[in-house]
C-alpha cells in the first residue's frame, strides 16, 4: 500500500511540474509585440486550413468568439479583441495512400491580436510565434507586418478566408 501511495505521490509531482513548465512557456511574451499563446486556444472554432508550396507544412487557423463572429458577419476591419491562431505540422505521407497526408510534428504555434490602438503601428495587429511553446527571436517577429501588408492589406492583413 505504501509502495502504491508512493507511486501516486510522485506521479501527482510529475504531473504537477510538467503541467507548470507548460503553463510557464505558454505565459512568454513574443518580442516586439508582447503577444502571447492564449489559454484555452485550442478549444476555439476552426476558421480554415492553408498549405503554403516549399514549406512542407499542414496549417489550421483557430479563432477566438470574436473573430468567429467576425468572420460570420463579413466584418472587416476586425474588430478589436480579434485573436486568431495558427499551428503548424510538418505532413507526413500516410503509408499505402499514395497523395494522403497527415500531420506530423508541430512546427509552430503563431497568434494575431488586434488592437487598434497598442499596435497602431502595425496595422492594429500585434504578431507572436512559437516554437515548442517559445517565442521565436526578434528578427523574425519583425518580418511579420511587412509580409501581411504586402500579402493581405486587402483583408485587413489576414490571409485566412473562412472556410465555410
Amino acid at each position: 500500500m505504501k509502495k502504491i501511495l508512493l507511486a501516486l505521490a510522485i506521479a501527482g509531482a510529475t504531473g504537477l511540474a510538467v503541467s507548470s513548465l507548460v503553463a510557464a512557456t505558454v505565459d512568454e511574451a513574443s518580442p516586439i509585440f508582447g503577444v502571447k499563446i492564449p489559454h484555452g486556444y485550442r478549444e476555439w472554432q476552426m476558421i480554415g486550413v492553408a498549405h503554403e508550396a516549399g514549406v512542407d507544412e499542414l496549417r489550421g487557423v483557430l479563432g477566438n468568439a470574436t473573430a468567429m463572429k467576425a468572420y460570420r458577419q463579413h466584418t472587416l476591419p476586425f474588430p478589436d479583441g480579434t485573436v486568431l491562431a495558427k499551428l503548424a505540422w510538418k505532413h507526413v505521407p500516410l503509408p499505402g495512400l499514395n497523395g494522403a497526408f497527415v500531420t506530423g510534428a508541430s512546427t509552430t504555434v503563431q497568434i494575431m491580436v488586434k488592437d487598434s490602438k497598442k499596435y497602431a503601428a502595425t496595422g492594429g495587429w500585434g504578431f507572436g510565434r512559437f516554437i515548442d511553446g517559445k517565442p521565436a527571436d526578434e528578427a523574425q517577429h519583425k518580418t511579420c507586418f511587412g509580409c501581411h501588408q504586402a500579402h493581405a492589406g486587402d483583408h485587413d492583413f489576414v490571409f485566412t478566408r473562412y472556410a465555410h
